[in-house]
């Protein structure tokens, strides 16, 4: 995988046909799968959109720019003591929706190749889901140190993490990795994320969003492949879903570990200290699209239906949370959606959102605010159900 020459794009609106069925996992009517290198486009004559509305949408998108540095300086100060590269730059905001398979408007330069923060931990969790298809993890209720024993599982409290704990973010799982201590205290280590102490409860017990315990769950998905997780989604979900070579999985500088005495990297869930998913709005919009259509693209089952389901469906303890992604049962993570709708987070922001009631898939990055407020303004301009 390299990285590809970044390229301007003018804004341009563009609306799609769709045949009639609402949600998406399984539509009634044969859904359309974008083909690698393209995606078809409908004007909004063709779909009944009302265009003033969808380019007031875009328009508010465009308006509300985050602030983070396009340069990365902020870098340090918000996360930490960095073991990982960054680019030079970001692309200002831009993005692309996505209606009952087909665009519907993309705006900036949705080419540009940049992190994607933790949107990568909704990446690792579909990487699990492969490991489940092909029967590497039975049971995600099995403790991980069962099938891992590379000594990251040995204590008495670790012992007890399973897979299901780590998709949730309630494993507790002690530890440090790659320079890091999952307690995330000390603002040199984790900048304005550092933490006050606490007691560990059980595994299982507490939701915390801990970039080091992913990292830990990255780790052991590369032990269960026996091949870099990188290799994994790219030949397992990626090239089937026909993104591009331009995206790429940057470890840290540190994250190697020996296998079959060779060296091989581990990749992080997300960019908080560097390196991570360095991706492409495109590519992104098909990674979502693939879970709007329950993890089947084109005919082939991606994922198993069973863990699409599971995964969409909130823990005991997070704050409305399934396997790395976040959901809206509670209406409070995406105001003003459906409760069935959910999205990929990542700091920036960098953000997919599916609606499956709306067949919506939209990719928003480099904003600010709630990534909701652009999805109801798309969500206005379409024909009412």
């Amino acid at each position: 995988m390299i990285l590809v020459k970044r390229r301007a794009v003018l804004l341009s609106l563009c609306v799609s046909l769709i045949a009639p069925a609402a949600w998406a996992a399984t539509p009634s009517s044969p859904a359309y799968f974008p083909p690698k290198g393209d995606w078809s486009r409908k004007t909004p004559a063709q779909l009944g959109v009302d265009a003033g509305k969808l380019a007031g949408a875009i328009s508010y998108a465009q308006a509300h720019e985050t602030e983070r540095a396009k340069d990365f300086s902020d870098q340090r100060k918000t996360f930490g003591e960095p073991l990982g590269s960054l680019p030079g730059k970001r692309a200002p905001t831009n993005g692309v929706v996505i209606y009952k398979g087909y665009v519907v408007a993309e705006f900036g330069d949705t080419h540009f190749v940049d992190p994607t923060y933790s949107v990568a931990k909704s990446m690792l969790s579909t990487v699990a889901g492969v490991a489940v298809r092909d029967g590497r993890i039975a049971s995600l209720d099995q403790p991980v140190g069962r099938i891992v024993t590379d000594g990251g599982y040995a204590s008495s409290r670790n012992a007890q993490v399973t897979w299901k704990h780590h998709l949730q973010q309630e494993s507790e799982w002690e530890g440090s990795l790659w320079g890091k201590n999952a307690d995330f205290i000390g603002r040199d280590a984790f900048g304005a994320g550092e933490r006050k102490p606490r007691t560990l409860g059980a595994p299982g017990s507490h939701f915390e969003y801990n970039d080091v315990r992913i990292n830990r769950l990255a780790l052991s998905l590369l032990r269960v492949f026996g091949q870099p997780v990188p290799d994994v989604f790219q030949e397992q979900v990626m090239d089937p879903i026909g993104a591009s070579n331009s995206w790429k999985w940057v470890p840290y500088t540190n994250s190697y570990v020996e296998m079959d005495g060779k060296l091989v990297a581990s990749v992080g869930g997300g960019t908080r200290w560097g390196g991570g998913m360095w991706i492409d709005s495109w590519d992104m919009a098909r990674f979502g699209y693939l879970w709007l259509r329950g993890g089947n693209w084109d005919g082939r089952q991606i994922l198993p239906p069973a863990y699409v389901k599971a995964a969409l469906s909130p823990s005991d303890h997070g704050p409305d949370y399934g396997y790395l992604w976040w959901l809206n049962t509670k209406g409070k993570n995406l105001p003003g959606l459906p409760p069935t709708a959910y999205a990929a987070l990542g700091a920036g922001s960098n953000d997919i959102v599916v609606s499956p009631e709306h067949d919506l898939v939209i990719v928003w990055r480099w904003h600010a605010g709630n990534p909701a407020e652009f999805a109801k303004r798309v969500i206005e301009a379409l024909p009412k159900q």
